[in-house]
């Protein structure tokens, strides 16, 4: 096809196009009662309506519609229906993961694990102490690792290590107080 002349009819498809984009404009308001209506809210009506406006806008029409408010109306219940069911979506989503993430007891929610900001501190706090725990004397820091760490007892790390149980108590409160000194 050659270049258009003055006069000649333009494309039908950018002429559909436009008459409906006018058609929306000019029941944008009352398109916006008809989805505050039945959303509840007035906020997700005008998002509602300005999804519609772009979905018109990119809409490539290939004849001439016969009944616009009818389109408009039925692409904006089909935008609305997609709406909701992506918030159901996402409302049993969130609630699984609630579910996986916490612990019911009575009314109370109770987190399986602790915000992300205190876990980190928990792991430098460990670190700190793992690295401080390297500088005490080798008895010392067996003794504290199989009471403190592996959760032995006196007598248990006592016998692990082949010394008496006072020897035991000895270096681990040594490392505790050690430890404390070095940390606070």
């Amino acid at each position: 096809m050659g270049p258009k002349l003055a006069g000649e009819p333009q494309d039908r498809t950018a002429e559909s196009n436009s008459d409906l984009m006018r058609h929306y404009l000019e029941k944008r308001a009352n398109l916006v009662r008809f989805f505050a209506a039945r959303l509840g809210s007035a906020t997700a009506a005008e998002d509602l309506a300005q999804d519609l406006y772009l979905k018109v806008a990119a809409l490539p029409v290939a004849e001439v519609i016969q009944n616009p408010t009818a389109l408009l109306y039925r692409m904006g219940s089909n935008l609305m229906l997609d709406r909701l069911r992506q918030e159901r979506r996402t409302v049993v989503r969130d609630s699984a993961w609630r579910r996986s993430a916490t612990t019911q007891l009575g009314d109370e929610e109770i987190q399986d694990e602790p915000p992300a900001d205190e876990a980190l501190a928990a792991r430098q706090r460990l670190a700190l102490l793992l690295r401080e725990l390297e500088s005490l004397p080798p008895r010392m820091r067996r003794a504290f690792q199989l009471h403190k760490l592996e959760g032995l007892s006196h007598l248990e790390t006592a016998r692990a290590m082949g010394i008496s149980v006072s020897a035991v108590e000895k270096h681990v409160s040594g490392a505790l107080k050690a430890l404390l000194s070095r940390l606070s």
